[in-house]
C-alpha cells in the first residue's frame, strides 16, 4: 500500500520554487516545439535555394511532391508537409526519449534530469544557430526532441509536490505552461524571424549563421536560463526512499512498458490520451489551411486565433480546471472536455462565418484545457509513487507520437478531401477515446472520491 501524502521536499519553502521551475521548463519545451511553425516556408525556400535539389533536402521535397500529386494537392503541399516532417521528427524523438528520462528520474531524481536534459535542450538551440545546412538542421531538431522528452521528468516532478486530491490542479498548471508557450512559441519565432543577422554580417555565413539564426538564439537564451535556475532554485522532489530500483532497458521502451507492464486503468488512459492529442494536433497544425481557404484570413489574422486558442487554453487549465475537478472528479471533467472538443470539431467543418469558427474554437479550446490535465492527473492517480516518472513518461511518450503522427495524417486528408470532411472525420475519432474514457475508474483518493 502506498501513501496518499505528498511525496514532497522536505522543506516547504522548496515546493514553490519547484512548481515555479517546472512551470518554466514545461513553457520552455512547448516554445521549442512550436517556435519554428511561422518559419517552415521560408526555410524550405531558404534550403532550396542554398543547397538546391541534391542530397537529404532534394530527396523529402521529391518525395513531397510525389504524395502531392497523389492527393491532389498540387505544389500547395508542398510546403505543409514539409513542415509537419520536421514538426514530426521532434515529437518522435520525444516518444522514444520520455520513459527513459522518466525511468532515470524515478531511480536518481528528478533534478539531475532536468539538469542534463536543459542542458541538452541549449545545445539543441546552439547547433540550430549554426545550421548553415538542412542537414545540421535536421540534427538539431533530432538532439532538441531527444532532451525535450524531459517534460515526462517535469510532470512527474509536479506529482511529488502535490496531494492525491489536488493532483488535477497540478496538472493545470502543467496545462496553462503548455497553454502560454503555444501562444509565445509561434509569437518569437515569427518576431524574431524579422531579424537577419546577415543583413550586417554576411561574413557569418562562414560559421553556420543563417536567416533562422535570430529565433534560434532567442530559444538558446530562454534555455540557458531555465538551466542556470534549475541549478540555483530547484530542489529534489524525490526523497531517495521513494525512488525505484534500476529498471532494465527493455522496461523504457513506451511500447514494452505499455504492453507489460501497466496496469488496466493506465493502458486505458494512455490509449484515451493518444487518440484525443492525435485528433487535436491535426486541429492544432490544420487551422491556419482552414482559415485562409474558407476566410481569406491574413498572417494577422492568423496570429490572433492562435492567440485566442492559448489564452483559452490558459484561462481553462491555470483556473477553471482547479475549480470544477474537485467538485466533478477527473473523469467526469474528462468525459465533458472530449465530449466539447467533439462538438467543437463538429462547429469548425460546417463553419459558415468567422464568428462560427471563433464559437468552434472556442469549444474544442475549452474541451482540451479541460481534458488534458484530468487525463495527467488519472495516470498518475492510477500509477504507483515510485514509478510516476516511468508511467508518465510513457504516457506522455505516446502523446508526442500522436503529435508526431497527426499532423501528417491531418495534411494529407485536408488536402485530399477539403477542411469540412477532414475535421467532421476528426469529430467522428473522437468518439472513440469519449467512449473509452466511459469506462476509467475513479482512482482511490482522488477528487472524484469526494465529488
Amino acid at each position: 500500500m502506498h501513501s496518499d501524502k505528498p511525496q514532497s521536499p522536505p522543506s516547504p519553502a522548496g515546493r514553490p520554487l519547484s512548481l515555479g521551475v517546472i512551470f518554466l521548463t514545461l513553457y520552455i519545451d512547448l516554445v521549442g516545439f512550436s517556435i519554428i511553425f511561422p518559419l517552415f516556408p521560408e526555410m524550405l525556400q531558404y534550403y532550396l535555394a542554398h543547397e538546391g535539389e541534391a542530397g537529404l533536402l532534394g530527396a523529402l521535397v521529391r518525395g513531397i511532391d510525389h504524395v502531392a500529386g497523389w492527393t491532389g494537392g498540387g505544389d500547395r503541399f508542398t510546403p505543409v508537409l514539409f513542415g509537419g516532417i520536421l514538426g514530426s521528427l521532434y515529437s518522435l524523438l520525444q516518444f522514444a526519449f520520455a520513459p527513459i528520462w522518466g525511468g532515470l528520474s524515478d531511480r536518481y531524481g528528478r533534478r539531475p534530469v532536468l539538469l542534463f536534459t536543459c542542458a541538452g535542450t541549449a545545445v539543441s538551440y546552439l547547433l540550430w544557430t549554426v545550421s548553415g545546412s538542412f542537414g545540421l538542421l535536421v540534427l538539431a531538431r533530432l538532439f532538441g526532441g531527444a532532451m525535450s522528452g524531459n517534460l515526462s521528468v517535469a510532470t512527474a516532478a509536479v506529482a511529488d509536490v502535490t496531494s492525491r486530491e489536488n493532483r488535477a490542479k497540478g496538472m493545470g498548471l502543467v496545462g496553462a505552461a503548455f497553454g502560454l508557450g503555444f501562444v509565445t512559441g509561434p509569437a518569437i519565432g515569427g518576431g524574431m524571424a524579422h531579424f537577419n543577422l546577415l543583413d550586417n554580417h554576411p561574413e557569418w555565413s562562414a560559421f553556420g549563421i543563417n536567416p533562422f539564426s535570430a529565433p534560434a538564439l532567442a530559444a538558446l537564451a530562454l534555455s540557458t536560463i531555465n538551466f542556470v535556475w534549475i541549478a540555483l532554485r530547484f530542489r529534489e522532489s524525490l526523497p531517495p526512499e521513494n525512488r525505484a530500483v534500476a529498471h532494465p532497458l527493455a522496461a523504457r521502451d513506451p511500447l514494452k512498458l505499455l504492453r507489460l507492464r501497466m496496469i488496466g486503468p493506465v493502458r486505458r488512459t494512455v490509449f484515451v490520451y493518444f487518440v484525443f492529442i492525435f485528433a487535436f494536433s491535426g486541429l492544432e497544425f490544420s487551422l491556419a489551411f482552414l482559415a485562409v481557404e474558407r476566410f481569406a484570413f491574413t498572417p494577422g489574422q492568423i496570429t490572433w486565433l492562435m492567440i485566442y486558442i492559448g489564452v483559452l487554453l490558459i484561462l481553462t487549465q491555470g483556473g477553471i480546471v482547479r475549480r470544477i475537478v474537485p467538485r466533478y472528479g477527473e473523469r467526469k471533467v474528462t468525459l465533458a472536455g472530449v465530449a466539447l472538443v467533439c462538438a467543437g470539431f463538429a462547429a469548425l467543418s460546417w463553419a459558415p462565418t468567422v464568428g462560427w469558427l471563433y464559437f468552434g474554437l472556442g469549444l474544442t479550446s475549452v474541451g482540451a484545457g479541460c481534458a488534458t490535465p484530468a487525463l495527467t492527473a488519472l495516470v498518475s492517480l492510477y500509477a504507483p509513487a515510485e514509478r510516476q516518472g516511468q508511467v508518465l513518461g510513457s504516457f506522455r511518450a505516446f502523446g508526442s507520437l500522436a503529435r508526431a503522427l497527426g499532423p501528417i495524417a491531418a495534411a494529407v486528408v485536408f488536402w485530399w478531401v477539403g477542411s469540412r470532411i477532414s475535421y467532421a472525420a476528426g469529430g467522428l475519432v473522437l468518439i472513440v477515446p469519449l467512449v473509452a474514457a466511459v469506462r476509467l475508474p475513479n482512482p482511490h483518493g482522488a477528487s472524484s472520491d469526494h465529488s
